[in-house]
Parts: C-alpha cells; structure tokens; sequence
C-alpha cells in the first residue's frame, strides 16, 4: 500500500528546517518494552462488513516509543502553517439520520472540532498524518511514524489480561478515559436525536477534552480507551487470519470496503459505550476519510540511540499543564 504525500513531499523541498519564534511542539514519548502477548479477543460482536478481533493469536513486539498523548490540534496547526498544507473538505459529522453521522463541512480547525489547541485533532486522514508525521521528522531529525496495529493493542493494554486495563467493570472506565457517560449523554442525544445508554459514570466531558485529563495505563500513555480513536498504520483485513507475528504494520492483501482502500483505527472515543471502548475492539476508515466522530491519531518511533523518551516535548509539557489546569478548574465550577 503505497503512501500519498507527493504534495507534501514537493511542499518540503522549500520547507527549511524549523526556526519559527515558537518552538517546534515535539511529542512526549514514553518507551514501551518490548514483549509477547495474546492479540485479539472472542468476545466483540461479529459483522461480516467490519472487522473480526479474531482469532486470537501471539504476538511477539519489540521495544519502540509511543505519544504519551494523541496529537493535538495545536501540533497539527503548526504543521499546516509552516507547509500550507490542505486538510480541508468534507468531514464526518454526528447527525439526526437513521446512521447516526452525514458528511459536514466543518474541518480540524472549525471551533466545534477544535474547542482548544490541547484538544486531540480530529477531521485527519490516514493520508493527512502520514503527510504530518513526513514533516515532523523532517523538522526534528528523528522518525516519527503512525503504530502498528499489534504496537497499539499492546501499549493499550498495558500488559492486561482483562476486559479493560483496570478491570472488567465499565463503570470505571470514566477514571481512565473520555467516554460516552452521564457527562456525554445530553450533548450526544441532541446531536444524534437517539436515547442510548450511557456508561454508568461521569468523566467529567461531553465530547473531546483536553488530553491527559485521565488516569495513564501502567505504560504511561493517556486516552488509550477514548476521547477519540486512533489511526493506525495497518490496512484493513477482516480478520487476525494470517497476522504478522513480529508486530509489524499488516501493509498487504488489504480488504477494501466498497472499492474503497481501508486502513484500521483502534481505540474508544467519546461516543463510545463498553464494546467500543475495549483495547481489543477494531474499527475502520478510509485512507482519504476525515471524521469528527472519534478519529485521530497517535505517534510511533522505533527505539534508536539514547534520545530521551520526552526529548524535545518541553514545550508541548508547559503548554498541556497549563490546559489541563484550566480544565480542572472548569469542571470544578
């Protein structure tokens, strides 16, 4: 599956390396050992159309880095202004239809997809990461990628055997993850128009919030389980028959959907229930698809030399305790 970024590449060939007064918002990474573990999980619902978290089967992972926090409206809107990289059109919206969602006009930077720079973006492709990611590592020397999909069940997992990384009750999940609660409910019933039942908690946001506003899973990584999904880098199959064992990125033999070009997204938001919110539940996108019903993505690095696992990210750290403080303080009025 081949990578769409010739635009991006041709606008870098006049891209000179970051020199802006504002510093080049780095990502807080933390290394995550490498290990084996049981991938997948019997116990999602089945769709012929969508794909199975089965069968389960053993992974082998090596040591890498993973974004201690999915990536943010801000670190996205420096991308765009240095390159003037186009990541407007069309985006998926939750709306009052029998599906649930339409095709909006709103975009990653519209306020009511990016209520604040701390926010995780939403309304980016698989191709408008990609684009950002080429750009990042460009800037800062090193090489930053999307995960793998068995990279990403194994971080969200955080070396668990139950349901959820903290156990098997739903009703705890508003510790850990931005989800669709009692917080969630009254914003998402008047966009969709349907009474759904909420997890029995309250996280405290009604959709997105700032990132790291939970409880980090045992390898320090934040909003595995929600605020909004994550892209990744893994093609579409409809299930694990015939997986890598190593822990790569599946990148062959891709199932489309409807002619489309599919790739997986993993991980709940804040409309997702208890199915949705599993580290074992799998979703899909298209390559070219931007949505703000969840979608989002989180950074990867292969572990190389001694670079510090928050090189660089002190910026990003000053400004994300400062957000998070402002939260705080909104939800204790």
């Amino acid at each position: 599956m081949k990578k769409t970024v010739s635009l991006l590449s041709m606008l870098l060939l006049g891209c000179p390396l970051w020199a802006a007064a504002d510093p080049l918002l780095l990502p807080s990474m933390a290394t995550i050992k490498g290990g084996e573990f049981s991938m997948g999980s019997t116990a999602n619902p089945k769709d012929a159309d969508y794909p199975a978290s089965e069968p389960v089967h053993t992974v082998n992972v090596k040591s890498y880095r993973l974004s201690r926090y999915e990536t943010t409206v801000g670190q996205f809107r420096q991308f765009v202004e240095a390159t003037g990289y186009k990541a407007d059109g069309d985006c998926w919206k939750l709306a009052a239809n029998d599906w649930g969602m339409e095709n909006g006009k709103d975009g990653w930077k519209a306020p009511v997809n990016a209520p604040g720079d701390y926010h995780p973006v939403m309304c980016v492709s698989w191709d408008d990461a990609h684009a950002y990611l080429q750009w990042l590592s460009q800037q800062s020397g090193r090489r930053f990628r999307l995960p793998s999909e068995a990279e990403w069940e194994y971080a969200a997992r955080a070396g668990s055997t139950s349901r959820y990384p903290h156990g098997d009750a739903p009703e705890a999940l508003c510790k850990h993850a931005n989800v669709f609660d009692r917080s969630g409910k009254p914003a998402i019933t008047r966009l969709t128009g349907k009474d759904r039942q909420e997890i029995d908690c309250d996280d405290g946001a009604a959709l997105t919030t700032v990132v790291g506003m939970y409880a980090a899973n045992a390898y320090g990584l934040h909003d595995m389980l929600g605020n909004v999904g994550e892209i990744v880098e893994d093609c579409q199959h409809l299930t694990y028959a015939g997986a890598p064992g190593d822990g790569s990125a599946w990148s062959s033999d891709c199932k489309p959907f409807h002619g489309s070009v599919m790739v997986i997204h993993r991980g709940g938001n804040y409309n997702s229930g208890p199915v949705g919110a599993s580290p074992t539940y799998r979703g899909h996108t298209g390559t070219d698809n931007r949505s703000s019903v969840g979608e989002g993505f989180r950074i990867a690095e292969d572990v190389a030399g001694e670079a510090g696992k928050d090189a660089g990210a002190g910026a990003f750290e000053a400004g994300l305790a400062k957000a998070q403080a402002l939260e705080r303080g909104r939800r204790a009025k």
